[in-house]
């Protein structure tokens, strides 16, 4: 049994993804990372970081419990746990390549965007303009990269796509004011129709659905989300 520490967030809808696509059994435990759970020793145990996702396999190598944490880590685990999603073996330096692009590139500067562009206070159109044209050079990358191609990596869809599909999710996010804002990448537009089509996406949305979620950004929230941004205790 897999337990997958959640929020509806992009990182751990890519982990979502995975999961039904592969018909793996697991429980989801909610992280209300808007109230600070992420930060409660328990969680820290699983993740030091104080990020979610992470998973904890209670059927890991040799059949000991296994924690893991950061989305890629988690998605190549599950990939080589079950051996599907990786491609072939001529693919991994490819497959490789292009999921440390999104875990070091794309993933962050896109949530840099957002989070200068919608959470961030006034007066800071520097680090706005920077992250929202880093975000966008990075899309730029991944629509020249997509041109006659119908995936990420290789002949099949791989967990590079499930990567790359959490964050161009959140596209009209990161391109705050576009009302199309797949509009200039349209090989991005026509790969992410083809992902986000597929029957487990839906099921993926779905994961958390029953739980009630803190959506007030208040106080408590700044101070769980942006903890450097405060002097510490």
């Amino acid at each position: 049994m897999i337990r997958f520490y959640f929020h509806p967030t992009p990182n751990p809808a890519k982990i979502a993804l995975f999961l039904e696509e592969a018909g793996l059994a697991y429980e989801t435990v909610p992280v209300d990372t808007m109230k600070g759970e992420q930060h409660e020793p328990a969680f820290r145990a699983i993740n030091p970081n104080g990020k979610v996702p992470a998973i904890v396999d209670t059927e890991g190598p040799g059949g000991s419990e296994a924690r893991i944490f950061d989305s890629s880590a988690i998605l190549l685990y599950l990939g080589d746990k079950t051996g599907q999603f990786l491609g072939t073996p001529a693919d991994r330096p490819e497959l490789l390549s292009w999921l440390f692009f999104i875990a070091s590139g794309l993933g962050p500067f896109s949530g840099q965007a957002v989070h200068f562009q919608w959470a961030a206070p006034e007066g800071l159109d520097y680090a706005r303009n920077r992250y929202r044209r880093e975000a966008e050079r990075h899309y730029e990358v991944l629509e020249g990269h997509l041109a006659g191609r119908d995936f990420v990596v290789g002949n099949g869809y791989t967990i590079a796509d499930m990567s790359a599909w959490g964050w161009i999710d959140r596209a009209a996010r990161v391109m705050k004011g576009e009302a199309d804002p797949l509009s200039a990448f349209p090989n991005i537009k026509r790969w992410f129709h083809g992902i986000d089509t597929r029957p487990a996406v839906a099921r993926a949305r779905a994961v958390g659905k029953d739980h009630a979620f803190k959506k007030d950004a208040d106080e408590q929230t700044r101070r769980a989300m942006f903890p450097s941004n405060y002097p510490r205790a």
